[in-house]
């Protein structure tokens, strides 16, 4: 009995082990699979830190971690950021605020704003001519840093949590540093750029507009899935008074336009939308919102004074560069506008043309309301902004005003020859190697971040 009862086991036993082991194809076809999602979440290379390279308009990511931000704002802090590179090779295992493109930002890893300990392994140390690590260098003097490297976004100046925030928010195009007045680039939130209190907003959208049904019992009330639909619906929606999102490109907001007050005289105008009224009493007294065409329709334009909206001097754009980013989610960033398709008579504009020096186009424009107010751009708002002598100074201060940006990217990561014949040909032993090689990769995927607006 005792030895039937052992060789039982032993049959339960190697049944189980039989069952939880995995063959060696098995495995590397795993590994495979799993090197693929990474190399979609992460399609960038990250073996070269940024900061070599000196400022660049680049995705940055603040580690909160090895910056612990203080809980009153008026604490002080030290702020950081590191480049795309950085928050995998040395922060991939830290907790990571996500604060997409900023301009003129040299990496942060491996200097004096960010303790010793974590150092950047992927610089040569001048000390050693050795890679890494490299710690307690001089950072940056360029930089500039707003609420956001302390995980504080918008006029508000609310904590972001990506699991609980729901909405769009909208990059401001930066005109002033926080030192100025201005946001430094901040991420808004629809509701605060009008001035409503977030809590303001949501109370509206939980008031109830009919009487709720009750379910076959009558003990409480009953949610359809279209019901559930629409409230999934409401909490994207844009409040009342807000721009369509295909209406416009980008925005600056009420901060930075206070701090270059000039900017006002633009709303309106050919390649800008009405001016957004912080605190408008229509919008906060619930009063529905004229569309945009109506209000372009009732607002004095240039064109309706007889002088043309098109100054010379156009904004040599060129096409950015797609700025994917790892776990970048898709309710935060603000979508880009349809080209305009419309054509164009190029005789009829060789005719209304300004030249420039002879005619400011600026002082045609009508003086701006006494107002807080932010200003919405479209797609061409450069070609449609005075570079007279007189006005051309204003817009020298602010590259970003006359022609399209280009944001870095790291190159793709490599793929040789043998690493794409991995995948379903050449022998187990080369792709048991491929595998391997990539297990860095692999555990990329695995590590925490913290995705942002």
């Amino acid at each position: 009995m005792e030895n039937r009862n052992s060789e039982q086991n032993g049959h339960r036993l190697a049944r189980a082990d039989s069952h939880d082991s995995y063959t060696a194809s098995e495995f590397i076809n795993s590994q495979l699979q799993l090197e693929a999602d990474a190399r979609e979440a992460l399609p960038y290379a990250f073996d070269h830190c940024t900061q070599p390279l000196g400022p660049l308009r680049q995705n940055l990511f603040s580690c909160l971690t090895c910056n612990p931000p203080p809980k009153s704002p008026s604490d002080l802090y030290t702020p950081a950021a590191v480049c795309y590179s950085c928050s995998i090779a040395c922060h991939g295992e830290h907790e990571l605020v996500e604060l997409f493109n900023r301009r003129n930002f040299t990496c942060d890893c491996g200097t004096t704003r960010l303790p010793a300990t974590s150092p950047c392994t992927l610089r040569i140390d001048p000390a050693t001519g050795v890679k890494g690590p490299v710690h307690s260098q001089p950072a940056a003097e360029g930089n500039t840093y707003n609420q956001n490297f302390r995980n504080r976004f918008c006029g508000c100046g609310e904590l972001y949590d990506a699991h609980t925030e729901k909405g769009t928010m909208f990059q401001c195009l930066g005109l002033a540093g926080e030192k100025d007045g201005g946001c430094g680039e901040d991420w808004w939130h629809p509701e605060c750029i009008l001035g409503l209190e977030r809590n303001q907003l949501q109370a509206k959208k939980t008031e109830p507009l009919l009487e709720p049904t009750h379910d076959s019992s009558g003990n409480g009330p009953e949610t359809t899935a279209e019901q559930q639909e629409d409230e999934d619906h409401e909490d994207e929606a844009l409040p009342p008074g807000f721009p369509a999102e295909d209406d416009f490109e980008t925005f600056v907001c009420y901060k930075c336009v206070d701090s270059n007050p000039w900017i006002k005289r633009y709303a309106s105008s050919t390649g800008f939308l009405p001016p957004v009224l912080k605190n408008d009493e229509k919008i906060l007294d619930g009063h529905p919102k004229l569309d945009t065409d109506e209000l372009a329709n009732t607002t004095p334009l240039v064109h309706q004074q007889g002088i043309d909206a098109a100054p010379n001097g156009n904004a040599n754009s060129s096409s950015p560069k797609s700025h994917s980013t790892p776990s970048a989610p898709t309710n935060t960033l603000k979508r880009r506008a349809e080209d305009d398709e419309e054509s164009h008579d190029p005789t009829q504009s060789k005719k209304t043309k300004i030249e420039t020096n002879q005619h400011c186009y600026y002082e045609s424009l009508p003086m701006p309301e006494p107002a807080t107010l932010s200003l919405f751009l479209k797609e061409d708002f450069r070609d449609h902004m005075c570079r007279c002598a007189n006005c051309y100074p204003n817009l020298r201060k602010h590259p970003q005003l006359l022609e399209e940006e280009e944001s870095y990217e790291p190159p793709l990561s490599e793929e040789d020859e043998n690493r794409r014949g991995s995948v379903g040909t050449g022998s187990l032993l080369d792709r048991g190697e491929a595998a391997l090689n990539n297990v860095d990769r692999v555990r990329a995927i695995g590590k925490s971040r913290v995705p942002s607006s």
